[in-house]
Formats: C-alpha cells, structure tokens, sequence
C-alpha cells in the first residue's frame, strides 16, 4: 500500500513540475523622475500567461543592487492580473535616496551610469499549484541624471 502512494505522489509531483506557469522577464529600467533627495526609477516587465483566464497577482517585491550593494527594496501588493492567454506589461517605480548614489561613486566612474542586477519576485496564486513565485532577474546600466535633467 505504501508503494502505491509514493507512486501516486511521485506522479502527481511529475504531473505539476510539466504544467505550464506564467514566465517574465524585465524589458526596461528607465529614469522616472529627479526629485531634492532621490532619483526614481521605473521598471518595466512583461510577463506572458498561457492559461485562458486571468491570475490575479498577490505582490511585486525586488531588490535593486549596484556594485554589490543593495541600492533600493520594495515589495507592492496587489498590482493586479495577469491577462488570459497573453503578455501584461506590468510598471513599477523604484526610489534611490542621492545618499546611496553618492557611496556608488566608484562605479559611476567616466561614463555616469550605474551597472545594476534587478531581482523581482512576482507571487500569483495558481489553482491546483498553489502560491506560486516567478522569479525575474535583469543587469544592466542606468544612466545618472545630469544637471540638465533638473532644469
């Protein structure tokens, strides 16, 4: 008997590892706005849904490093639904005080942009699966606003 269930779980856990889940990716990083004491960031990432109804997404929550460091963190619950059988853009602003910026100056260095790994956990609640997190992860360069960016 207990060789039939450790056959049963083994099938069933086979079965859900070939279901087919939502995947994203992040398109762009893009500056925002220039403000007194921060600079904000938006991220754009698209995520495809191969299910014919809509997922509602529990939370967005990332981590924004430079340079080894964590330079922003945030979590946005939720930010809405993932559309039927189709790609959702989804937008978020992130905020870096001027006073990380500044501790980044040695990356900044000639060319005035900031290499960054962006790492994004967006939770949905499948049926049948469960509570379920996509994770997504970026690199690239951000370039810094400059004084004409203020005026």
């Amino acid at each position: 008997m207990a060789s039939l269930l450790a056959k049963a779980k083994d099938f069933v856990a086979d079965k859900a590892t070939t279901i087919p889940k939502p995947e994203g990716s992040v398109t762009d990083v893009d500056l925002k706005d220039v403000n007194r004491d921060s600079v904000e960031y938006l991220a754009k990432v698209s995520v495809t849904n191969p299910y014919s109804h809509s997922i509602p997404i529990g939370e967005i929550s990332f981590t924004f490093h430079s340079a080894g460091r964590e330079i922003g963190k945030g979590k946005i619950p939720d930010p809405g639904s993932l559309k039927a059988n189709g790609m959702t853009a989804l937008d978020f602003p992130m905020v870096v005080p001027y006073s990380i910026l500044f501790n980044l100056a040695r990356d900044v260095g000639v060319d005035w942009d900031i290499d960054y790994e962006l790492q994004i956990g967006l939770t949905i609640d499948l049926p049948v699966v469960g509570e379920f997190t996509i994770p997504i992860s970026s690199k690239g360069e951000i370039k810094l606003p400059t004084f004409k960016d203020f005026f």
